[in-house]
């Protein structure tokens, strides 16, 4: 009795180091997803508030610009608008350079503007150009004028963090299924002679991988939820230590990464149980020991 007990202790895979092996890789894939989406976020922050200045000709009408700024409004790629007049400006002036051109001269140089802030969809140079023309089309509008080196580097700066992460993303995609599978077809070499046993008997392939099958999703359950866990926790940790973060928050957001990470989880046990099983069913007899 004691010899059947310790050859099914022997038989029973190991499946607690897979669990641990699957959420550690779970969290990195997680985390990285989360770093990824609040970045980018973040980037559309910045994006939404550069600030592209329409300024109008000296001509123009305070009425036709509230007109003008209403029909801007209705644009697609148009976030906010403010309407700036030349006394406006002058009080702009004054308080920026701490002195007063009146002094100098009796007259106000400066002219009456709308200040805009985009989308962040509509941010990038070909969009901002296309932007600008149709702008410029207005005939009271003289200039449209917008800081193009910072837009550019942000632009520039932002695509290349967008590729590092999803390079990055990619190679540890790929160590996650070669760990993973690695992982638990070492738990299923336990079991091979069982696996083995049951197809002598006359047990079908679809009987013989059903339970290791079902207890692979199980698994798969258990270590989602371990990785949800841990980046909840890690992502209330770091909205603790950096308040600004609570900002860039979106269940919508969080509900897809951690719908993401257990689908992930479920498929990657799931189809390394499922390919682990079939090869030992295909192996000779000779070639189990």
């Amino acid at each position: 009795m004691a010899e059947k007990r310790t050859t099914a202790r022997r038989f029973k895979p190991n499946y607690i180091y897979s669990i641990i092996s699957t959420s550690l890789v779970l969290f990195m894939i997680g985390l990285l997803a989360l770093l990824f989406i609040h970045g980018n976020k973040l980037g559309n922050q910045f994006k939404e508030n550069i600030e592209f200045t329409v300024i109008m000709k000296d001509n123009a009408s305070e009425k036709s610009i509230l007109a003008l700024q209403k029909k801007l409004m209705q644009e697609p790629w148009v976030k906010s608008s403010k309407y700036v007049s030349k006394e406006d400006a002058a009080r702009i002036f004054t308080q920026d350079n701490q002195e007063d051109f009146k002094d100098l001269l009796d007259y106000n140089p400066l002219f009456a503007s709308i200040n805009l802030k985009l989308n962040a969809g509509y941010t990038s140079k070909d969009s901002i150009d296309a932007i600008e023309m149709r702008v410029m089309k207005y005939s009271e509008v003289g200039e449209f004028y917008y800081e193009r080196q910072l837009v550019e580097m942000l632009n520039d700066n932002l695509r290349k963090v967008s590729w590092v992460l999803i390079g990055i993303s990619l190679v540890l995609v790929l160590l996650a299924i070669g760990l993973i599978d690695s992982t638990i077809r070492l738990s299923m070499y336990s079991n091979r002679f069982l696996i083995r046993s049951m197809q002598l008997v006359g047990a079908t392939r679809n009987f013989v991988t059903w339970p290791f099958a079902r207890r692979s999703l199980q698994n798969g359950l258990i270590a989602s939820g371990i990785s949800i866990l841990a980046l909840m926790t890690t992502l209330n940790f770091a909205i603790s230590q950096l308040p600004e973060l609570m900002a860039l928050q979106d269940v919508a957001m969080l509900i897809t990464v951690f719908s993401g990470v257990m689908v992930l989880g479920l498929l990657f046990s799931y189809l390394s149980t499922h390919f682990a099983v079939n090869k030992y069913l295909r192996m000779k007899l000779d070639e189990l020991y």
